[in-house]
């Protein structure tokens, strides 16, 4: 049998279309974790740059073009 994958879904069927999205200087970009909600994203990400590190935080949803 061969099972699809579902691309916001978790292991326990939430879904959960938000990203955090890492970005270093180098342009390297890292998952940084998925949430239901754009504003539950935006406050970790908001969290995470006040830091002080050199890293920049962004929000994307899952399936969407960057634009």
């Amino acid at each position: 049998m061969h099972g699809g994958r579902r691309g916001a879904m978790t292991d326990g069927g939430a879904v959960l279309p938000w990203l955090v999205i890492r970005q270093d200087e180098g342009g390297n970009r890292y998952r940084v974790g998925r949430y239901a909600t754009r504003a539950e994203a935006e406050r970790v990400a908001d969290g995470l740059d006040t830091r002080g590190d050199q890293q920049l935080y962004v929000v994307e949803r899952v399936g969407r073009a960057a634009g």
